[in-house]
């Protein structure tokens, strides 16, 4: 029962992931971040197996920041999001593949543009204005349909997010609880509270 959320603006990403462990009917936690740093100006959120997903957002967080060292730059979010995917795509080959769904935010300095990719277990990389992932796909694609501008301004992308959240809480089933909350601009990535 995970939902991962992805809105671009004008200048900003917005990802948001809720915070429940969860495996069948039992809650094991609600303060779960489903979400990894990989630079100043690039956050991952992933979904999937719960082995699966530490496993592989610790690699690909260790591999950006070994990146990072050896070549004294930090790779632009496609560059990343091209990477993740090969890496994805080779573990769908070999005996034990990653049953992981990302989503890939980030804001490209020299270009001065949001970024937002969807990343699913398969390998499929789309670039996307707004995305989900997860039960939150079902109920929040044609609210962000519907609502989302790519001019928007950051408190219209965060009561679009709220918007969705709000959603999710009414129409869901099972309560998905909090979320955690990070933009990304040309400032870096910071954590936002939208309770």
């Amino acid at each position: 029962m995970e939902a991962l959320l992805g809105i671009t603006g004008k200048g900003y990403t917005i990802i948001a992931s809720d915070n429940n462990a969860a495996r069948s009917i039992v809650k094991m936690k609600s303060d779960d971040d489903k979400q990894k740093e990989l630079s100043q100006n690039l956050v991952m959120t992933y979904a999937g197996e719960s082995g699966d997903t530490i496993q592989f957002s610790d690699y690909v967080e260790r591999n950006m920041r070994l990146y990072t060292i050896r070549n004294n730059i930090q790779l632009r979010p496609r560059a990343a999001a091209a990477w993740i995917r090969t890496q994805v795509a080779e573990s769908l080959r070999s005996r034990k593949p990653y049953q992981v769904n990302m989503l890939l935010g980030g804001y490209d300095a020299p270009s001065n543009t949001p970024e937002l990719y969807w990343l699913d277990y398969l390998g499929t990389l789309v670039q996307v204005p707004y995305a989900a992932q997860g039960y939150a796909a079902y109920l929040t694609t044609s609210t962000m349909d519907r609502y989302h501008r790519p001019d928007m301004s950051l408190d219209q992308g965060l009561d679009l997010l709220k918007r969705c959240i709000d959603e999710l809480h009414k129409r869901l089933v099972i309560d998905v609880g909090s979320f955690t909350v990070r933009v990304i601009d040309q400032h870096g990535v910071r954590k936002v509270d939208i309770s």
